[in-house]
């Protein structure tokens, strides 16, 4: 639970040193920790991220910069555990818990959106609310098929009570008009917990979607961690739990240097048409069956929808008996890879901490291992880190986001990680299939003129687009039945608009290459 209720203005930030991979300090205002982070897949230059209480933090150059600014509830009240997701149409949420001026203390789950054109949060619903009970630890994620909003989290009948009498739940709704109302809550646990809010309880339910619009979700209670379904977007669910996995040590445990941490489990599944592994469903944790002292990272994956699991996997490839801790995975459904981004002590004997992502490429049956953080650092437990890290990843563009101590202070990162992005342009240039040269001039006032080549004839499509991924105009489509190099013109005063950073694509049936170009006035 969270205890500060801050107030920050609009800022920008900016970006720390280079390194294997380049680190940007996304904020250090006010001690920032639980940060969370979502990607739009339609131009992965447009990121949003969240941390407590009710900072966001948003960018349009693929994570290099951030602008800041707070999110507010006036009848609600914000209260911490963001969690920040995209829709289909571009558009941004930020879900938290509640503080509202009259009621009680977090009793509902309340969701805003953002206006991309005003820089402003509008929907102000909630879901969940019944009585006194206690809503907590809500996570989001929408369906790309019909852009539904489902939610699960953790209801508690009396917060932090060892009354025998009093239970946890996991809770499910869902929105289908963009956030703007919810459906009744209702629980889809078999096992309830208690309240204590430790290995007991019922906690850290992660939702994932189906490649037939099924919805799967993981948690961690007193039956170790189990799994549940909905084959009809949350209308009916499995009569009983399925176990996935006991968890040693429990889910909540002792590290040094942290004030609180869990190994609470996330869970994703491929939907990507072209994977080998579509509709494989993932649980990723961390415990400590490896000793008490000795924390590690975990995935187990289920081919049949659910029913039946493998045994755990070791995501952490290091061969010490030092801690690996705050795991959180994320799917590239453009390609299937798989990541966890986590905390890894493997190079000290002390508490000195980086920050390590790991790769599979073959389903979860292996995973390639590299640290992301430029430099380590001391956590103190007397500074909270939250309960979560997070990561996004799309089309080889991996953006991981986590808590950092440094003198005292705390602050927000991110690393630049584009594995995959723009891979064709390893191949020699004369051998290319396309090739989309940066526009002349740039920036520009009122032309430009946009060139670009083909090794063979083929259908292109040329096309502008502003920052938030919206169609300008299609200068070219149709097909091209020589080789070589052409030129088009771009006049921006004839769509009348405003200086700004836009976007232009040159497509084929198998490529697709970007540029960006910035009109000036």
């Amino acid at each position: 639970m969270k205890k500060l209720l801050l107030s920050i203005s609009m800022v920008l930030i900016g970006i720390t040193v280079l390194g294997q991979y380049q680190n940007v300090k996304i904020s250090d205002l006010y001690s920032p920790n639980e940060p969370t982070i979502s990607m739009n897949p339609h131009n992965t230059d447009l990121l949003m991220a969240g941390a407590n209480i009710n900072s966001y933090y948003f960018s349009i150059d693929g994570g290099y910069t951030w602008t800041q600014g707070t999110v507010s509830s006036p009848e609600n009240g914000v209260w911490g555990d963001p969690c920040v997701i995209v829709d289909t149409a571009g558009s941004f949420y930020f879900l938290h818990l509640s503080n509202p001026a009259t009621g009680s203390w977090i009793d509902r789950i309340v969701c805003q959106k953002y206006d991309i054109e005003t820089n402003l949060w509008s929907y102000d619903s909630y879901m969940g609310l019944n009585g006194a009970k206690a809503q907590d630890k809500e996570w989001a994620i929408v369906d790309r098929a019909n852009n539904t909003i489902y939610v699960t989290w953790t209801q508690f009948d009396q917060y932090g009570t060892s009354n025998p009498e009093k239970y946890s739940n996991i809770m499910f709704s869902k929105s289908t008009d963009g956030g703007a109302s919810w459906a009744s809550a209702v629980q889809i646990n078999e096992i309830s917990g208690d309240c204590v809010d430790s290995d007991n309880t019922t906690e850290g339910a992660v939702p994932a979607v189906g490649p037939e619009g099924q919805i799967y979700v993981a948690w961690a209670g007193p039956a170790g961690l189990v799994f549940d379904r909905s084959p009809d977007g949350g209308q009916t669910w499995l009569d009983e739990d399925i176990f996935i996995s006991e968890q040693p040590g429990g889910w909540d445990y002792n590290v040094s240097g942290i004030y609180r941490c869990n190994g609470l489990p996330v869970t994703c599944c491929d939907i990507n048409t072209n994977s080998p592994h579509k509709g494989t469903i993932y649980v990723n944790w961390t415990d400590q069956r490896n000793g008490d002292s000795n924390p590690d990272v975990w995935i187990a994956k289920s081919v049949d929808g659910g029913d039946t699991w493998s045994e755990p996997i070791l995501v952490n490839d290091d061969n010490t008996d030092r801690a690996q801790f705050f795991s959180w995975m994320t799917i590239d459904q453009a390609n299937g890879d798989v990541y966890v981004v986590f905390y890894d002590r493997r190079n000290y004997n002390n508490a000195n901490t980086d920050v390590y992502l790991a790769r599979s490429t073959d389903g979860g049956q292996t995973f390639s291992n590299f640290k992301i953080s430029e430099s380590p650092f001391i956590p103190y437990s007397s500074v909270f880190f939250g309960d979560y890290t997070n990561i996004v990843a799309h089309n080889g563009r991996v953006r991981p986001i986590w808590g950092r101590l440094e003198n005292g202070d705390m602050s927000i990162m991110t690393a630049i990680i584009d594995e995959y992005v723009d891979q064709p342009e390893t191949i020699e240039l004369s051998k290319a299939p396309i090739q989309l040269d940066v526009n002349y001039p740039n920036p520009f006032r009122a032309s430009t003129f946009i060139s670009y080549k083909l090794r063979e004839p083929a259908v292109i499509n040329l096309a502008v687009y502003d920052v938030f991924g919206r169609k300008i105009t299609t200068l070219i489509n149709n097909q091209q039945t020589d080789a070589g190099k052409y030129t088009n013109a771009f006049h921006a005063d004839d769509y009348r608009l405003k200086p700004g950073v836009y976007y232009f694509t040159l497509s084929t049936s198998q490529t697709v290459k970007k540029q960006k170009m910035l009109l000036v006035e």
